[in-house]
């Protein structure tokens, strides 16, 4: 290379330096958010927290006039997708939509990928539902207090069945085995879809079911509702009693199980930013269709400040840490 291409390649690189910090500053600048965004799933397809991703997805992504891109990464009880998350760029381009398991992980993991305080920023809780608790046809149990005589008389005799280690369907049945001192064993399945299949088929005969799933097939017959797992009755099914109510006299006065669903960014994405998404999604949940949508899905909305939310994870951590050690729950 001779002496006049050598100053002219030591120019372009002068300039090309000069003009990075423009460029950074130009992208930087840019409005939020200016690509797609993406939503991630920490569970299989066709669960709870995939339904309801998809319910809020497409009106999010209206409002944002940038495509919401729904991304199942299941595994480990939600670990797998929420390490994804917790490491991601803090930008806002990256979501996490969760529900217990990811503060129940904390406790049933002897070592976690994450913390679920101190490596996310929670922008806002959805929803929330009770579950039901559903035992097969051949199940001789017409009531809460029959389910926990049998289940005395039958110790780690009968199952439950559970979308795996930690889920909600897991921690709701070791809630029950913990107030009303029994010991139903839990069956892992790998997602709720599982987990209903083999109590409809009879291959076990108890699980604790999201309303909207555990609703059509107590309709028809093929499952028995003794419960439901909420502080109060659902609209969805007024006349079926709460664990609390129905157990009362055995003990379980002070069951309470509601799943909730919530959607958090990675720590360190901009206030602004957080603020924001926290405004699209208050005005989505509280849109006529989401609000319908969630009533047939028996979900209340709720739809928090990221504040809120941020005290609601902190009081579930400590509850379902609780449970975890007390029922001896651990995933190595």
């Amino acid at each position: 290379m001779n002496k006049i291409a050598l100053i002219a390649a030591l120019l372009a690189a002068l300039l090309a330096a000069a003009l990075a910090p423009a460029r950074l500053a130009l992208a930087q600048s840019e409005p939020y958010p200016s690509h797609p965004i993406k939503l991630v799933v920490a569970f299989p397809p066709g669960g709870s927290v995939d339904a309801v991703a998809r319910v809020v997805g497409p009106p999010l992504a209206a409002s944002l006039a940038q495509p919401v891109v729904i991304e199942n990464r299941s595994g480990a009880s939600g670990n797998i997708g929420t390490e994804l998350v917790a490491r991601a760029k803090p930008d806002g381009y990256t979501l996490i939509i969760h529900t217990i398991p990811f503060v129940a992980n904390a406790s049933l993991y002897e070592r976690m990928p994450y913390d679920p305080i101190r490596d996310f920023a929670p922008i806002s809780l959805l929803c929330s539902s009770p579950a039901v608790l559903i035992v097969h046809p051949s199940v001789p149990a017409r009531s809460v207090a029959e389910l926990l005589a049998l289940a005395r008389s039958k110790p780690g005799q009968l199952n439950y069945s559970a979308a795996g280690p930690g889920t909600n369907p897991h921690i709701a049945g070791e809630l029950f085995n913990m107030l009303g001192h029994v010991d139903i064993v839990a069956v892992q399945y790998k997602g709720g879809g599982p987990a209903l299949v083999a109590v409809l088929g009879g291959e076990v005969g108890i699980t604790f079911q999201n309303i909207s799933e555990a609703v059509p097939h107590v309709s028809s017959g093929r499952l028995r509702a003794l419960a439901q797992t909420g502080a109060k009755r659902a609209p969805a099914l007024p006349d079926l009693p709460t664990v609390a109510e129905a157990g009362a006299e055995s003990g379980l006065s002070g069951y309470e199980f509601s799943t909730w669903h919530g959607v958090l960014a990675p720590k360190g994405t901009p206030a602004e930013i957080v603020a924001l998404l926290n405004t699209k999604l208050v005005a989505v949940l509280h849109s006529a269709d989401v609000s319908a949508r969630f009533a047939q899905m028996g979900l209340e909305v709720i739809a928090s400040t990221p504040a809120d939310f941020s005290a609601h994870l902190k009081k579930e951590l400590d509850k379902w840490g609780a449970v975890v050690r007390e029922r001896h729950m651990r995933v190595e």
